[in-house]
């Protein structure tokens, strides 16, 4: 057995216990999915965690409406196919409301505005643990987390106050009113979850392989022109590309790169070569050197 094989089921043991550890702990847990490919990893994962039972917590998808279509018709086939409970709670709900103010202009995007729709389902039914596919190689921010990561009564995070998990002894006590967000592929790397993508057959989102798309340049990045959502200025010339996204977010803020991967061998062949994070195509994160930071400590996943 190579070291490479080993070192994914480690990973993929590890995850398992994390699942197990938080049925046990806690009373109301949650998937948060997006129908992006570490989401879908954590599917996957659970099934093996509580077979032969189906996986016993709903998804929740936290909907800003501006969602890439192949994202969103993914998710309800699985949902579909799997026998899953998916609640999903809209953004657009809160903006109607008044509750938050949606952005406009050049880098207008809903990914802040996740946070209160989030906080708001929380409370609504109750959950005491969110699980995540959060991995601390995307970010600054979500390296300072630890797999039970406790949030305040309020939502809040506090990176300064954090539980020490020594010999993975995962501590899920909370008082009333917190909450805990879980990551039980913290540990794993962009490579790790697409070689397990592979080992596993998963499927994922066409999005994820090349494929031609009208785009246009900004800042050095590719921009799906597909949809009104993004915002797209009269010099800002489209042109056909093949390209595929590594990472799946809004439209409006998460760019494309070219590639010839059509396949998952060939994801992974291409992931190998980058130098560059997956992060580096969302636009979101490019706000300030903290950004990401700030909207973790407000509630954000």
């Amino acid at each position: 057995m190579s070291t490479k094989v080993l070192q994914t089921n480690i990973l993929e043991s590890e995850a398992i216990h994390i699942f197990r550890e938080v049925v046990a702990q806690f009373e109301k847990p949650v998937l948060l999915f997006s129908g992006g490919k570490d989401s879908i990893t954590l599917v996957r994962l659970a099934q093996k965690a509580f077979f032969p039972a189906k996986i016993p917590f709903p998804l929740l998808h936290i909907d800003t409406g501006h969602n890439f279509p192949e994202t969103i018709e993914f998710r309800d086939r699985l949902v579909k196919k799997l026998g899953l409970q998916l609640i999903v709670r809209n953004v657009q709900d809160n903006i109607d409301a008044g509750k938050v103010q949606e952005e406009t202009g050049k880098y207008a995007s809903r990914n802040i505005l996740q946070t209160e729709t989030l906080l708001d389902a929380i409370e609504e039914f109750g959950f005491d643990a969110c699980i995540g596919g959060a991995r601390r190689d995307e970010e600054k921010a979500r390296a300072k987390e630890r797999i039970f990561s406790v949030r305040d009564d309020f939502g809040q995070w506090d990176e300064k106050n954090q539980r020490p998990e020594v010999f993975d002894m995962l501590n899920g006590k909370i008082n009333h009113g917190q909450n805990v967000r879980v990551f039980p592929i913290s540990n794993w790397t962009e490579l790790d979850v697409w070689s397990y993508i592979e080992k596993e057959n998963i499927e994922i989102p066409s999005i994820y392989f090349a494929h031609t798309r009208a785009t246009f340049l900004r800042d050095g990045l590719i921009w799906s022109a597909n949809d009104d959502v993004v915002y797209r200025e009269e010099d800002e010339k489209t042109e056909e590309r093949v390209i595929r996204f590594r990472t799946v977010g809004d439209m409006s803020c998460t760019a494309a790169v070219l590639s010839n991967a059509y396949d998952i061998a060939s994801v992974v062949q291409e992931i190998r070569q980058s130098t560059i994070s997956e992060r580096g195509a969302r636009i979101d994160d490019k706000r300030s050197e903290a950004a990401m930071e700030k909207r973790k400590q407000q509630g954000y996943f």
